[in-house]
């Protein structure tokens, strides 16, 4: 019996590589903690039917074709696909699985988690001990914002937006949302952007990286936002115009800013943003609970395994491939 040729550009959970190795016992990960070169990339996938990717890899037309025609499914292991060309895939008959739902409350967690590490300076305050600053405790030392009758405006009212919201209300937070796709949930108010923008104390991004959210929030979007105001990025990197951010940041112009996400990932030791103390940045670790990554790893391999099947991926991001 011949197996399909199936790559995996990682070390993923076992959980996933189990539910893999029951259905397919024969396929080839990459072992090492970074990702392969494109070189190496375009070289492995060559005649495999299926391929198991994360967000750090780009995936278009070109490795698309290098793989060659018998590919049959992509599945990444991320809700977020803009590394994927998917209308290159859709032109080519090839689905295209992803991971949503299963880690919305880490990501919210997260997003809670950087609302209050900026707010209250946490991380400043570390530092503060470390550098052997601390002499006395101070009533003006390290002065941050209150949470209870705050107002958070969301920017992108999908599953995490309205996890985040659902948090918020055990703060006594008035939440306002930004989404015209969306509905009203957990108390949240639907307002325009500006609106958003004049009224929040904190706002914070839950939109994917598209042409149409591509660095939107610029220095028009920044100047819009209070100045006592805390931007949270739990998104893409993309989605925000670094220089624009620094701009505000450096000049005191918002209060701080707290980035899970930049561009490029993983961002430059050279970048501006490492020396401001009102910019928290932390590694990409919205969705890294263990139950939240193990339950990602599920998805991709049922997504992968769905397609080296033929049967319709539990999660597609272009069904239009099986009309």
């Amino acid at each position: 019996m011949t197996h399909p040729k199936i790559f995996i550009t990682r070390l993923i959970p076992s959980r996933g590589l189990i539910l893999v190795e029951e259905r397919f016992p024969t396929f080839e990960i990459w072992p090492h903690e970074m990702p392969p070169t494109r070189e190496q990339l375009l070289e492995k996938v060559r005649g495999v039917d299926g391929l198991l990717c994360l967000l750090t890899e780009k995936i278009d037309a070109e490795l698309m074709d290098a793989a060659g025609s018998q590919l049959k499914v992509i599945s990444s292991m991320s809700v977020g696909v803009d590394h994927v060309d998917v209308a290159a895939a859709t032109a080519r008959g090839i689905p295209i699985g992803n991971t949503p739902g299963v880690l919305t409350d880490a990501t919210a967690d997260m997003a809670f988690a950087l609302l209050f590490s900026a707010a209250r300076r946490v991380v400043e305050g570390e530092k503060y001990i470390r550098a052997g600053k601390w002499k006395t405790w101070h009533p003006q030392l390290l002065l941050g914002k209150d949470f209870v009758g705050a107002t958070l405006g969301i920017v992108g009212f999908g599953r995490i937006g309205e996890a985040v919201a659902k948090r918020a209300q055990g703060f006594d937070m008035r939440v306002i949302f930004y989404d015209p796709t969306a509905e009203p949930a957990y108390g949240a108010q639907s307002v325009d952007l500006d609106t958003l923008l004049h009224q929040s104390d904190f706002v914070s991004l839950h939109v994917p990286l598209t042409t149409k959210t591509k660095h939107l929030v610029n220095a028009d979007f920044l100047a819009k936002m209070k100045p006592n105001a805390i931007l949270v990025n739990t998104a893409r990197g993309g989605v925000v115009d670094q220089v624009a951010l620094y701009d505000v940041l450096k000049s005191k112009q918002i209060f701080a800013a707290a980035l899970d996400v930049t561009d490029p990932e993983p961002l430059p030791m050279d970048s501006p943003l490492l020396e401001l103390e009102n910019c928290l940045i932390v590694p990409h670790l919205g969705s890294a609970s263990q139950r939240a990554r193990d339950l990602m790893s599920q998805l991709a391999a049922e997504n992968l395994i769905a397609g080296l099947k033929g049967e319709r991926l539990p999660n597609c991001v272009n069904p239009e491939v099986y009309k």
